[in-house]
C-alpha cells in the first residue's frame, strides 16, 4: 500500500504541472524546478531505511546529476523556437543532455569524485 501511495502522489505532482503549465507556464516551470521529488525520495529513504549515509549520497549525487540536465532547458525551447519539429528538438536535446551526463562522470571521475 505504501508504494501505491508513493506512486500515486508521484503522479498526482506530475498530472498538477502539466496542468498549471496549460494556464502559466512559467507557474508550472516553477512547480516543476522545485525539488518536491527530492525531497520525497528523501523522506521515504529515511523513514524505510533511517540510513543517514544513503540520504548523503543521494543528495550529493543529485546535485551533481541535477547539472547536466541544465542544457536540455536551454536548448530545447532554443530549438522549438527556431522552427524545429517538437520531436526532432525533443530528440536532440536529449541526445545533448545524454553527453552532458557522460561528460559529467568522467570529469567527476578524473577529478577522483566518488558518487
Amino acid at each position: 500500500m505504501y508504494d501505491v501511495i508513493r506512486v500515486l502522489l508521484s503522479a498526482i505532482i506530475i498530472v498538477l504541472v502539466a496542468e498549471l503549465a496549460k494556464i502559466n507556464a512559467t507557474l508550472g516551470g516553477f512547480i516543476k524546478s522545485l525539488p518536491i521529488i527530492s525531497l520525497m525520495a528523501i523522506i521515504w529513504l529515511y523513514s524505510q531505511t533511517h540510513d543517514m549515509e544513503k540520504i548523503a549520497v543521494l543528495s550529493y549525487s543529485t546535485f551533481w546529476f541535477v547539472l547536466p540536465t541544465l542544457p536540455f532547458f536551454l536548448i530545447l525551447p532554443y530549438l522549438l523556437r527556431h522552427g524545429l519539429h517538437f520531436y526532432t528538438s525533443l530528440f536532440i536535446s536529449l541526445v545533448i543532455m545524454l553527453a552532458c551526463y557522460m561528460i559529467t562522470i568522467l570529469v567527476l571521475r578524473e577529478l577522483g569524485l566518488k558518487l
